[in-house]
């Protein structure tokens, strides 16, 4: 598998518009490729809260009409990073407010078509921010992709590794993490891709952002890491492109060389409360 992973610069000088229509140039430039990845909500920033509401859209709405066509011209399966989705129905219907939105990955076939969505379980910001005012997806989400198994999830669920086993038992070997991680913690972002890909014996796309979102500088750094938590490509700060050529049969390679998934003790007694 051919993957790329576009480390896109969100800029407040470049209107939302403007940059999907950038980006979809750089998605159709991955022609070769079996899979692109872009960051977590590139089109608005992760950080530009104040913008959340304005610039919600259904998982059909502009950025996957900018982006499809682009898919199926490049002949990619095209992770699109995530969205603010605001979701269809009575609670979705534009009354605003939590509960209305979240943050949505879109995975989209090379024939251009939405194959899965991915609701981003963990929300961060504690109580502000994107805890504040979206809501929590439920669901551990794969996806049959480019000869892999997908795993997807979303910048601060790197934080939570039981979401990542349950993605191996769900059969993922590739992790595809879209993020919009602030620089001040890069050294979290390293660290947890790395570990996330060692202890579940899987590959790691980690795809980041650059710029600034609402003046918070981003981490860039996006990685791509082996099974074996090999860093096989690493960004920089700036805009960029990664392409790295993935042995997915690597991934059963070392689980049977070095079998610790068969060793994991679940269902353990909870101890007594001192």
């Amino acid at each position: 598998m051919r993957a790329s992973l576009l480390q896109i610069a969100v800029e407040p000088d470049e209107s939302v518009d403007s940059r999907r229509a950038r980006v979809a140039g750089l998605v159709r430039a991955q022609r070769g490729a079996d899979l692109v990845v872009l960051p977590e909500l590139w089109p608005v920033g992760a950080f530009a809260y104040e913008s959340f509401a304005d610039e919600a859209e259904s998982v059909d709405g502009p950025t996957f009409a900018a982006l499809a066509p682009a898919a199926r011209d490049a002949g990619v399966f095209l992770h699109a990073g995530s969205i603010v989705e605001r979701a269809a129905g009575p609670s979705g219907a534009g009354a605003g407010g939590a509960g209305d939105l979240y943050n949505t990955s879109l995975l989209i076939s090379p024939e251009g078509t939405l194959v899965r969505t991915y609701r981003k379980i963990h929300r961060f910001g504690f109580d502000r921010g994107e805890a504040t005012l979206m809501s929590a997806g439920s669901e551990i989400t794969t996806a049959d992709a480019a000869g892999a198994v997908l795993g997807l999830a979303t910048c601060y669920d790197l934080r939570f590794p039981e979401l990542f086993r349950g993605l191996v038992d769900a059969g993922a070997d590739v992790f595809v993490v879209p993020a919009g991680w602030p620089a001040r913690r890069r050294a979290h972002w390293t660290l947890l891709a790395r570990a996330r890909a060692v202890e579940n014996q899987s590959y790691m796309l980690a795809c980041a952002t650059a710029g600034t979102h609402a003046g918070v500088e981003q981490s860039g750094h996006s990685m791509v890491v082996d099974p074996w938590g090999e860093v096989l490509a690493e960004g920089g700060t700036d805009e960029e492109v990664l392409t790295v050529d993935l042995d997915v049969d690597a991934v059963s390679a070392t689980r049977e060389r070095f079998p610790a998934l068969k060793d994991r003790r679940l269902g353990l007694p909870t101890p007594p409360a001192p």
